[in-house]
């Protein structure tokens, strides 16, 4: 169930295929990614943009790298910041403000920011991110990743020796027959 206490299902389709209806309704919006790379984790993620911060995706990247953050959490300055560069920074929350992470990320050149809850069982539950009481702003796209998610793609490259994925960001999925999505495994879409 999602916030609006609709099964996530409903929540997508409403979405995406009736867009006329769902005005002026809460519902949750989704922006989708692939992993290109490692191929054991070459799923299509759901992720939720920040609500009142951050940029958009405006292009669309065939093939970027995403860079877990070092440290993770992200709340002052990176060990591994040359490589967030012109790329998309994996960050896990805590620690700080969601806005915090984002202008650190941007202040390192980063594309656009995917925020893991730190939560690792988390597999269903997107948290709003919203703005804190600073007045600051973010010019890069800012995403919320589901625990379970985040701590796979970590695991996935801790395992393989990797420094990052390959991704694909933003994918459309209503072009994607539901057959041919691939989808985690561990998450019930």
């Amino acid at each position: 169930m999602g916030r609006t206490g609709w099964p996530g299902w409903l929540q997508s389709f409403l979405c995406f295929c009736l867009p006329p209806l769902a005005q002026g309704l809460r519902i949750q919006e989704y922006l989708y990614f692939q992993v290109l790379s490692p191929r054991d984790i070459q799923y299509i993620f759901t992720a939720t943009p920040a609500k009142d911060f951050g940029g958009v995706f405006n292009t669309r990247y065939e093939q970027i790298y995403l860079v877990p953050a070092d440290p993770p959490e992200a709340c002052g300055a990176l060990n591994n910041g040359v490589f967030i560069d012109g790329q998309i920074a994996l960050v896990e929350r805590g620690g700080c403000s969601f806005l915090s992470k984002t202008r650190i990320i941007q202040e390192h050149g980063g594309r656009a920011v995917i925020i893991a809850d730190n939560a690792y069982d988390n597999d269903s539950s997107y948290v709003e991110m919203i703005q804190d009481s600073t007045r600051r702003t973010a010019d890069i796209p800012a995403l919320f990743l589901l625990g379970r998610d985040g701590y796979m793609i970590r695991r996935s490259l801790e395992q393989h020796g990797l420094p990052w994925a390959v991704i694909s960001i933003p994918v459309n999925v209503t072009s994607i027959p539901t057959y041919e999505l691939m989808q985690p495994p561990w998450t019930f879409w």
